[in-house]
């Protein structure tokens, strides 16, 4: 997980979970700002960068409502680029998108959410579907509904949802081109919304005003969706392809049968949230939906239930990603993998069903784990049956194993000192006749950790994965994914004005 942020600061990663400035100290935040100075970085670019790459979480803005009536041209218009993908028909959106967007000084994420095909989804399923896990994931919504149509019995639909969310809703009135407009808009206070916001998002007419008034509802910081209470229960989340057993070791570890098991396939349908006393602790665990394949190619309740999955791995702090050892290892497996990875969760990976396993199909599943999962050797790996009980006591060292890696903080002087030897002992290859230097980092933020390092040139995204490891190799951080970002020195006398 790398990213390169570029001296404009376009691509300053979004979604870091924790930054706490005071966590480096007085005198050695003075003593890093002293070395940027000395290196040419101008002061208010390395804290924007920090800030960039360690704030807390930014605020969620979902835009919802039913196909066709301008989402993603008002999801342009507030991100300020044709970025989502705008055409005159319905469903064009099909997974959720989201994007960073700034108004009046205040960053936010907005989320732009698809339609559907009916000849593949039902419409009540889709549209609970996609607007109850947009809401759910959201701080603020904002409704979009066709003023020149009026609202119709899919928005009525949306507005249940609306209400039994509870979330914060901008009412949004588009494709009020001009004055004649607003009395359709106008119409729209029938929904019980509040006030409805005329604007075209095509046009951009009202949307100033239709920001401000999600600026209104939208917190600076949303709360954190774990560890927010002291001592409280960590929260697990099993995830893995259907059947693989994730219900079965669930009913293992709670000692009873807590969820419903069968032989079919998807019996699980929602997270289920369960409180275990395992290893002298107890821990939430949830049971989640197997996730099939592509969301969007899924129909009804499956579809319904990949999506609360996802929802779940979010607001967990550890995924244990099950795989049945018994088959190959898939490309649905690999997937369910990276989604954990890109949520930022500790990460536990354990081989189902071992207990099944020959001599032969443990030799191939060792050469299938080096070729298919190399990307994650990091996670920490336990063996088990959750039929018979194998191996169940080493699951929550290993899930401690990953906290203690998603929660590890590195001194920024420890930091420094290890990134000098690195570069002298292997430097940036040299491109184009000239060769880049990692000047100084620090780590802005943990859960899971996060690096800004300052260079006087582009590091190449091999270079930075050769920094990973070797983090990895000095400091450990097990069981976590990593996230470094770059920012370069900007020319000096080509600072802007």
């Amino acid at each position: 997980m790398n990213d390169q942020i570029q001296p404009d600061g376009s691509d300053a990663y979004e979604g870091a979970h924790e930054y706490d400035h005071g966590a480096l100290g007085d005198a050695e935040y003075a003593e890093f700002m002293e070395l940027a100075a000395e290196e040419g970085f101008d002061i208010e670019d390395v804290e924007g960068a920090i800030e960039a790459a360690g704030h807390g979480p930014l605020p969620v803005l979902a835009v919802v409502g039913r196909p066709n009536v301008g989402k993603s041209t008002l999801v342009n218009r507030m991100i300020g680029r044709r970025e989502a993908v705008v055409e005159d028909r319905p469903g064009v959106t099909r997974d959720r998108v989201t994007y960073e967007a700034e108004w009046a000084g205040r960053r936010f994420k907005v989320v732009d959410t698809g339609g559907w095909e009916q000849d593949v989804l039902g419409i009540d399923a889709s549209v609970a579907a996609q607007a109850e896990y947009a809401i759910e994931a959201a701080d603020a919504v904002v409704f979009v509904v066709d003023a020149k149509v009026g609202a119709t019995d899919t928005d009525e639909a949306v507005v249940r949802l609306l209400r039994k969310a509870g979330k914060p809703v901008v009412l949004c009135a588009n494709k009020v081109d001009g004055p004649s407009g607003e009395a359709d808009a106008a119409y729209l206070w029938n929904l019980g919304l509040g006030e409805p916001h005329p604007v075209s998002a095509l046009h951009g007419r009202g949307t100033g005003d239709m920001l401000d008034a999600v600026l209104e509802v939208l917190p600076n910081a949303p709360e954190q969706s774990f560890g927010t209470a002291i001592g409280g229960p960590r929260r697990i989340a099993l995830i893995g392809r259907p059947n693989v057993g994730k219900s079965s070791l669930l009913n293992k570890v709670a000692g009873e049968e807590r969820v419903v098991v069968n032989e079919m396939a998807g019996t699980t349908r929602d997270p289920v949230d369960e409180m275990i006393e395992l290893g002298g602790k107890t821990w939430k665990f949830v049971d989640t939906a197997g996730i099939r394949k592509r969301v969007h190619l899924q129909q009804g309740a499956d579809y319904y239930a990949s999506l609360r999955t996802a929802a779940a791995v979010e607001k967990a702090e550890v995924a244990v990603v099950l795989i049945d050892a018994s088959e190959n290892i898939s490309v649905q497996d690999q997937r369910i993998i990276t989604m954990a990875v890109e949520a930022g969760r500790a990460m536990v990976i354990a081989y189902n069903k071992w207990d099944t396993l020959d001599e032969e199909r443990r030799y191939y599943l060792e050469r299938e784990i080096e070729t298919e999962l190399g990307q994650v050797v990091w996670a920490p790996r336990v063996n088990v049956s959750a039929r018979t009980g194998r191996h169940m006591e080493k699951l929550v060292p290993a899930i401690e194993t990953a906290l203690a890696g998603w929660e590890t903080r590195v001194p920024t002087g420890r930091l420094n000192a290890f990134l000098g030897e690195l570069v002298s002992a292997h430097p940036h290859p040299v491109r184009g006749g000239k060769q880049p230097r990692i000047l100084f980092g620090t780590q802005a933020g943990t859960k899971p950790p996060r690096f800004v390092l300052f260079a006087s040139g582009f590091i190449e995204a091999g270079y930075r994965r050769f920094i990973e490891r070797r983090l990895r190799e000095e400091f450990g951080f097990e069981g976590t994914p990593i996230h470094i970002s770059v920012r370069v020195r900007e020319k000096r006398g080509a600072k802007k004005k």
